[in-house]
């Protein structure tokens, strides 16, 4: 038998070293063979298809080889068709008919097609199509690749354009760096984000909305609906044209200008991608665009989505992969995204798409009903993404809780930098429902805010664009109902308005202060934007009159909005300016059912809530590190609608207390009105030392409640 060599035992020892996920997790022992053969097949994937380029990012290049581009001799235009036994382009050009010189020629056993054109046969603006002709059939249709598809106005139809402006835009912005420290993402939709009932633009939003998230201190925008989409009321979903910055919103040059002022502005911008599934449309786009409609889809049953009434990516043919990797490169190349929201990831896991499925364990992650394909593809999407800008950011919209979905490669994850807390709202919608509110428990929400992966960070909410829709509820509106509609004037002291505002505040302070990653808010929900969004639909007559953001509420000082907004700007503000606030430990202070009293600390910040209904504390005692501290937020502030019942002022030093006092800590007495939060600052300087004086109770003012 031949002696094993030391250099042979390290590598059989590195051959059972088990992944970063199943290393930190005992639990996952058990699957370890399926993870990591998940991790393998992608391994294997990227091999394959970077054996010729070597990385994924010189691979995924298809949107600079399909579709129509110019080069040295003129234009030229692919098309990946195998089905097709015809293709011709028809246009402004060819009057729209098919003529022989338009006629694309096969170029390859893989259903590749190709086309040269002299540069005078296209101008700019010329619209287009493709007659794809298959088997006993024919029919048009936007190119796969197309940058740049229009609607008619008068009859509706889309079709690709020529785009090729005299002047391309010029970036003025070359150096940024994507901010995470942490991430405050302001989710926005770039149609509904005006006043005025109509669709907004790319311009609209530059000019007037960017200013107003970074005076909130928001340092991210996750924009909704850019790829385009044939029916608006999708909220951008079901796409139809990957490759195209939608159109109803203003030109190419107008999205860039918009993504270049968010950097100057020092804002992220992350897009929101949808590879989850694509839209039935035919005409509009890729389902049976040559004749098959299992050409970029999963065959029968498996490729359409039950609950969507959409069409699901095949991801185990390599062609459809390089389309998608291609996607997210070009978003990134063309208009400088600086990452992604990808839509729908739980759809994508799982062969049921996780519908009805209660993911009570983790053999519910591990039972042969994960589809492997899409796996292998979110893990190398990640990976090209992060190969194109390490400091991009990735987030994946999945509610079943996988692990590892969050989690680097190289430790058997998926690579997504964070998750959506997608638990949180859910939770509170069910609080606000269920409970009154003297049944609200300190434990269960600090439960509920804290319960996650030790090592995967997650974008925590209240409410996203999901609670906004027409069917369902925002959180303001839950809480306060029709009186918002009658109540809101500044002076008038409905109880019901006063309790919604003062428990919207609180919710969104503790949600975003028990972070592990980022904060997310949908946009004017911070103010309490009222009513629901409902885009033109036969239903409601195709209005746009709650398709919009009414501003005007927020900016008018005869209305309570704009006590909300100052809430959650200084809230944002304060977390914000806390470098690696959400890396800092939570350590939980006290908790009390009895007294509905929630307190911790993060840093040198001391966060309490008291959840009473009806009860305020006088000489509340909290056990914290010894010193002086500052009260640096109050949600019942007069500033933000509140009462002013504590002292602003109020010297704020810990008593001593013997039993603690090798431990430096001692007892900070505050007073903390009923249905309402304070944040309180640890001086710098000022702990264990005789120095800090002695110690004093915090007071509250004459105003009393």
């Amino acid at each position: 038998m031949k002696k094993e060599t030391p250099k042979t035992k390290q590598v059989r020892s590195a051959k059972k070293k088990s992944l970063g996920l199943v290393a930190h997790d005992e639990w996952l022992k058990p699957y370890e063979t399926a993870i990591d053969g998940r991790h393998q097949d992608a391994i294997k994937k990227e091999k394959e298809l970077t054996v010729d380029l070597g990385t994924l990012e010189r691979m995924a290049n298809g949107h600079h080889f399909y579709g129509l581009h110019r080069d040295n001799n003129g234009w030229v235009f692919r098309e990946w068709a195998p089905n097709a036994t015809a293709i011709t382009l028809v246009g402004d050009f060819s009057n729209w008919a098919k003529r022989p010189e338009y006629g694309l020629k096969r170029i390859d056993e893989n259903g590749v097609w190709e086309l040269h054109l002299p540069e005078e046969a296209l101008h700019h603006g010329d619209l287009y199509k493709m007659v794809v002709e298959w088997k006993n059939g024919e029919g048009e249709r936007i190119p796969a690749y197309a940058t740049r598809v229009v609607q008619d106005e008068n009859t509706h139809i889309f079709s690709a354009q020529v785009w090729n402006p005299t002047e391309g835009y010029t970036w003025r912005i070359n150096d940024f760096k994507p901010k995470r420290n942490p991430l405050l993402i302001y989710e926005c939709h770039i149609g509904m984000a005006q006043d005025r009932e109509d669709v907004g633009s790319y311009v609209d939003f530059r000019d007037k909305i960017l200013p107003r998230i970074a005076a909130g201190g928001y340092n991210a925008i996750q924009i909704m609906a850019i790829q385009e989409h044939p029916y608006y009321g999708s909220f951008g979903y079901h796409v139809s044209n990957f490759f195209a910055a939608s159109s109803r919103f203003g030109t190419p040059e107008e999205l860039k200008s918009l993504v270049d002022k968010a950097h100057e502005l020092g804002i992220t911008v992350i897009m929101d991608i949808v590879h989850s599934h694509a839209v039935k449309n035919e005409v509009e786009g890729l389902a049976r665009i040559a004749g098959d409609r299992d050409q970029y889809f999963y065959a029968g049953g498996r490729g359409e989505h039950p609950a969507w009434d959409s069409l699901c990516f095949d991801y185990g043919k390599n062609e459809v992969l390089h389309f998608l990797l291609s996607n997210c490169k070009y978003w990134m190349e063309e208009y400088r995204f600086d990452g992604f929201r990808f839509d729908g990831v739980t759809s994508m896991l799982y062969y049921d798409h996780g519908l009805g499925k209660a993911f009570g364990g983790y053999g519910d992650y591990y039972d042969g009903n994960e589809d492997v394909n899409a796996i292998t593809y979110l893990t190398l999407a990640n990976k090209m993404i992060h190969e194109i800008n390490p400091a991009a950011i990735t987030i994946a919209e999945e509610m079943s809780g996988m692990p590892g979905l969050a989690l680097p490669f190289k430790d058997g994850g998926i690579g997504f930098d964070y998750r959506m807390a997608m638990g949180i709202p859910d939770y509170w919608i069910k609080t606000i429902k269920e409970l009154k509110d003297e049944y609200w428990k300190p434990s269960s929400i600090w439960w509920e805010l804290t319960n996650r992966r030790a090592d995967e960070q997650t974008i925590s909410y209240v409410e996203s664009h999901d609670q906004a829709l027409v069917g369902d509820k925002t959180v303001i509106f839950r809480l306060i109902d029709d009186h918002m509609y009658w109540h809101m004037m500044v002076g008038d002291d409905d109880m019901v308005v006063a309790r919604g505002m003062a428990l919207h505040k609180m919710l969104r302070l503790v949600t975003a202060s028990t972070l592990n990653g980022g904060y997310l808010n949908f946009m004017g929900n911070e103010w309490g934007h009222p009513e629901w969004i409902d885009f033109p639909r036969e239903g409601n007559g195709w209005s746009y009159k709650y398709a919009r953001r009414q501003w005007g509420l927020v900016d008018d000082p005869k209305l309570k909005y704009r006590y909300l907004n100052n809430f959650d700007s200084d809230m944002i503000h304060l977390i914000g300016g806390v470098k690696n606030f959400h890396s800092k430990a939570i350590n939980k202070i006290w908790d009390s059912d009895a007294d509905q009293i929630l307190a911790f600390m993060r840093g040198d910040l001391v966060f309490v809530f008291n959840f009473n209904p009806v009860k305020s504390f006088e000489g509340y005692g909290l056990l914290v590190p010894q010193g002086e501290y500052d009260l640096v937020l109050d949600s019942d502030n007069g500033r933000y609608g509140g009462f002013d019942n504590v002292d602003a002022n109020g010297q704020h030093l810990t008593l001593p207390d013997p039993l603690y006092v090798d431990q430096g800590k001692g007892w900070l007495k505050i007073y903390t009105p009923a249905r309402s939060a304070q944040v309180y600052r640890k001086k710098r300087g000022c702990g264990r030392s005789k120095s800090c004086g002695v110690a004093a109770s915090a007071k509250k003012s004459a105003k009393k409640k």
